[in-house]
């Protein structure tokens, strides 16, 4: 057989007849393989005798787990590229030229007659070997496929990915010290803390684009020394040994498939909002009330005990549902809860300190929320227990399409521009300072100063669909 013929019986018919013949190799143009790579130039046996070179005998034994046969490999147009001078069957002193498929070992031709495998299936040796050598011809042209997509990934998408990262990254710094700038007395902590933010995300993608990195040139790696060590079975093991050699070649194989695909996944990104700030971005509007000292208060929840009949609350004691009369209950007696009225207080007692906080208030068109003291009245249906109409109890009210601030009867409209979905409460102890803001824009709708004697507590109404304890 040709070195021609040999390529040939390699090559995928699909690539033979990708387009006319224009010269030597031009009927592989389009295709990203060449002849360099293991397969062919192992494959190539003409070329092998031409130069001389031939697989020693350690690495033929080191496949075989035996000693190379001492008959020298020829050529065989029936069973692929080599079979082995005729070797004689222990039991009948025949040649060995048959394969017993039950038995998985080779056989000669008396065994499956008179010998110990009657019965069994047997097929000759040659067109048993062709098999597996075409199979074995498959497979590396999947691992060679694999192998390109896998370095391809590294060398675009990855590369590519660090680019984006690296710009992404400098322009999140841009912003954060633009910001910054403007307003630098009053959020230099808060600016500081995003250029940590930022530095970590990019380290943390960094590191992750480190590790993409060599995993997948590992596995690169290993493919390619799979498929040199199949193609080296393939190539150099004669008929009797390759055949036999079916539980090396399901591990090479296993160990193959064990790599996986790549594939793009979100850690390899700087996070969307990384260096973004709401406080940095509307710090001009209220420097003074929402400066680095304002604190969440991320354990807010309404107290079930306080929560009237009129109202139903959420699984997680955030949310307040306005309910028709059909499905009012009456709950057990509690002083705590009010009992005329919608209303319901938070679970946090503030007395100290800065606390902030955001309630959903969706499209309800009947609200309250605010700050009362807990010494409010919970029981009948008179001022003193009517959010806003009493001095314990300071709000935002909102009622058919009106804002106003409300307290001890007294009520102040509120010119709002644009109706928020969200209200967010501001209260700086040390400064005695209650401020009601729009989350959005972090625009001021309403800010009072007041000597507050007591401890407050969160409260609100809802008199028309629900509000949200937002965290």
């Amino acid at each position: 057989m040709s070195a021609e013929e040999d390529k040939c019986d390699l090559i995928p018919v699909s690539l033979l007849d990708d387009g006319p013949d224009t010269g030597e190799g031009d009927s592989f143009k389009n295709v990203k393989i060449e002849f360099q790579q293991p397969i062919f130039s192992a494959l190539n046996t003409s070329g092998l005798q031409q130069s001389g070179t031939h697989p020693s005998k350690e690495g033929v034994t080191a496949l075989s787990g035996a000693s190379s046969p001492s008959a020298v490999t020829t050529s065989d147009s029936e069973s692929g590229i080599f079979s082995s001078e005729s070797e004689l069957c222990v039991e009948h002193d025949s040649e060995i030229d048959s394969f017993c498929c039950t038995e998985q070992k080779v056989v000669c031709s008396q065994c499956p007659v008179v010998g110990s495998c009657q019965g069994h299936t047997v097929t000759r040796l040659a067109s048993r070997a062709t098999v597996v050598r075409n199979q074995l011809v498959d497979v590396c042209e999947q691992i060679q496929l694999q192998a390109l997509r896998i370095e391809r990934f590294i060398t675009h998408t990855l590369s590519s990915k660090e680019r984006t990262l690296q710009l992404e990254a400098a322009g999140a710094r841009e912003r954060v010290v633009s910001q910054g700038s403007a307003v630098r007395e009053a959020v230099e902590e808060e600016e500081q803390r995003l250029l940590e933010e930022v530095q970590t995300e990019q380290e943390r993608v960094e590191q992750c684009l480190l590790t993409q990195r060599a995993h997948w040139s590992q596995a690169l790696a290993t493919l390619t020394n799979t498929r040199a060590r199949l193609v080296h079975t393939l190539t150099h093991s004669p008929d009797t040994l390759l055949v036999s050699a079916g539980s090396e070649i399901a591990e090479r194989v296993e160990e193959a498939e064990g790599v996986g695909e790549p594939c793009d996944t979100e850690q390899l990104s700087l996070p969307a909002g990384c260096g973004a700030s709401r406080l940095m971005r509307a710090l001009w509007a209220s420097a003074l009330l929402l400066g680095p000292s304002a604190h969440g208060s991320a354990n807010l929840t309404f107290n079930e005990r306080t929560v009237s009949s009129l109202l139903s609350l959420s699984d997680d004691l955030c949310t307040l549902t306005f309910l028709p009369k059909r499905a009012r209950q009456s709950p057990p007696y509690d002083p705590a809860r009010f009992d005329c009225w919608p209303n319901a207080l938070g679970s946090l007692s503030l007395s100290s300190g800065t606390h902030s906080w955001v309630l959903d208030v969706g499209q309800s068109a009947a609200f309250k929320v605010g700050v009362c003291y807990a010494s409010v009245e919970r029981k009948g249906s008179g001022k003193e227990a009517r959010l806003g109409y009493n001095a314990q109890s300071w709000v935002l009210s909102h009622y058919d399409g009106d804002f106003s601030f409300c307290h001890a009867g007294k009520s102040t409209a509120l010119q709002v521009v644009h109706r928020p979905s969200t209200i967010g409460l501001l209260l700086d102890w040390p400064s005695q300072t209650l401020l009601f803001y729009d989350p959005e824009s972090f625009a001021v709708l309403h800010s009072v100063r007041h000597t507050f004697s007591a401890p407050l507590l969160p409260a609100c109404a809802v008199a028309d669909r629900s509000i949200t304890i937002l965290h």
